[in-house]
């Protein structure tokens, strides 16, 4: 009969005769027509290596000291990031929301604006207010800055005179469909100077730093290098406590704000500093070159240090400025990562690289994978930028190296080209995982983001000491996949 299921004996039954074939959920994989892989000829983004703008402005303003980004759009703006800081960072960010919903996206943002502000100011304190637009405040039209006149009017009319003392308030605009991440940062960076530098007349006993999107190990390491060289600075948008505090009891004072972070004094002074270094240029340039044109701060842009002639580049140029020599302790500290390059070096010659992440990262990682001896091959920078694809060029051009550079690209755009010439080694983030294992290739995880692992915010890449974890985490990625059974090291 049709349908009647064939019965089965209980006895004599073998393993054999229970497995059922697997049938793949999928069809077989069919290559893309190759008049679309080019991510220029398509209209659509696939598989981006790149977050939304706010994402930027928020990380920066998480820098700042009894500081709260205020996010003027709907709720899951601001879950995203959270979710998306607490799994790189393990840490809580605080983040406040104008909860948009259906009426707000209709008539516009005022009251939400006005409503969540004066609650943060009442029940939280802060200092500082960075209220970040969004995609929906932005298409909306929301007239930010008058809303926010309307709502320090009323809290003056409650809270008395001095609230417009007590806390400051930057405005930074991000809508979501445009730019990236890193825009995000570098808009904030030059708002939060806009708005609260200013010029006294005195000297400046300072330097400024403005780190981009580096981690909390890296901020501390430039801090290191600064303290080595007895110059007086101050890191702008600070997160190595903010966002990698310790643990040291139970919160005592509610509302709990970490310590460190940058004070809002430091960004009221910067108009008297004596200089002040942009090191990542496109997450950062824009507030320090906005610094120069207004109050003359002379300002340096310089390729993020990683490796060795990037991290001689930036010292170079703070010995310069500062008339302070380079101690000898950073001269040793140069001479071991020369030394862990030399007794590697038959590890990473000639072995084929790609690259994708950040313009920032990833400019300073191809030279200094050069350096090693290494060959780049495919190189995805993931927000577009002109100045980072010419840094790549000149410093392979340097080494006698062509490598594909994909400005602006995705990264259904690299995997295509990957596929076809696969390399040793991939440098990327984690949600360059899934690629990685496809082609079975070791990936080496670095920039942002990296959340599937433990402890990565606190290993530093930049200066002489982060370059030797780097390389020492690029080679053990290599001696793991070309020698798995490790026999040949017993």
């Amino acid at each position: 009969m049709i349908n009647q299921v064939k019965e089965i004996p209980v006895e004599g039954i073998t393993y054999k005769s229970l497995r059922v074939k697997k049938k793949p959920l999928l069809a077989e994989y069919v290559p893309p027509p190759p008049e679309l892989v080019p991510r220029a000829k398509r209209a659509v983004c696939i598989d981006p290596a790149h977050t939304c703008m706010p994402l930027g402005a928020m990380w920066a303003t998480l820098g700042v000291h009894r500081a709260i980004p205020f996010v003027q759009g709907a709720q899951g703006c601001t879950t995203y990031v959270r979710y998306t800081f607490s799994r790189i960072f393990r840490e809580p960010a605080t983040i406040a929301n104008a909860s948009f919903h259906e009426d707000a996206a209709v008539f516009g943002g005022r009251k939400n604006l006005v409503r969540g502000v004066r609650n943060l100011v009442c029940r939280y304190q802060p200092e500082l207010i960075a209220i970040v637009t969004t995609c929906s405040s932005e298409v909306i039209g929301d007239d930010i800055h008058s809303f926010l006149d309307e709502a320090l009017d009323l809290m003056e009319e409650e809270l008395g005179p001095e609230v417009r003392e007590a806390v400051k308030f930057v405005v930074v605009n991000t809508p979501s469909f445009a730019g990236s991440h890193v825009e995000g940062y570098n808009r904030a960076c030059r708002e939060f100077l806009k708005t609260l530098a200013r010029k006294s007349g005195e000297a400046g006993e300072h330097v400024y730093l403005i780190p981009g999107m580096m981690t909390p190990g890296d901020i501390r390491e430039l801090k290191h290098m600064m303290e080595l060289m007895g110059v007086s600075h101050r890191v702008l948008f600070d997160i190595s406590e903010t966002l990698d505090c310790p643990l040291v009891g139970m919160p005592n004072r509610i509302p709990y704000y970490p310590p460190g972070g940058t004070p809002v004094e430091a960004f009221v002074r910067a108009g008297d500093a004596q200089a002040v270094w942009a090191l990542s240029p496109d997450a950062g340039s824009a507030g320090a070159q906005w610094l120069e044109r207004r109050y003359k701060v002379p300002a340096y842009v310089v390729t993020m240090p990683i490796g060795l002639r990037n991290t001689d580049h930036f010292l170079r140029s703070v010995a310069e400025a500062t008339g302070r020599p380079i101690p000898d302790r950073l001269r040793w500290e140069r001479g071991i990562l020369l030394d862990a390059m030399a007794d590697t070096l038959h590890y990473t010659m000639m072995k084929k690289v790609a690259l994708c992440g950040d313009p920032d990262f990833v400019a300073a990682a191809t030279r200094f994978v050069c350096e090693l001896g290494m060959i780049p091959t495919y190189i995805l920078v993931g927000t577009k930028s002109r100045r980072a694809e010419e840094n790549i060029r000149q410093a392979c051009e340097e080494y006698g190296h062509q490598p594909v550079v994909m400005n602006g690209g995705d990264q259904f755009e690299w995997e295509y080209a990957l596929k076809n010439d696969i390399p040793d080694v991939i440098l990327g983030h984690s949600r360059c995982v899934n690629i990685a294992r496809e082609i079975q290739v070791p990936l080496v995880r670095f920039g942002f983001p990296v959340y599937d692992r433990v402890g990565y915010q606190r290993e530093p890449i930049v200066g002489y000491r982060g370059g030797e974890r780097f390389l020492a985490r690029i080679v053990n990625a290599i001696l793991d996949h070309q020698y798995p059974d490790d026999r040949t090291h017993q």
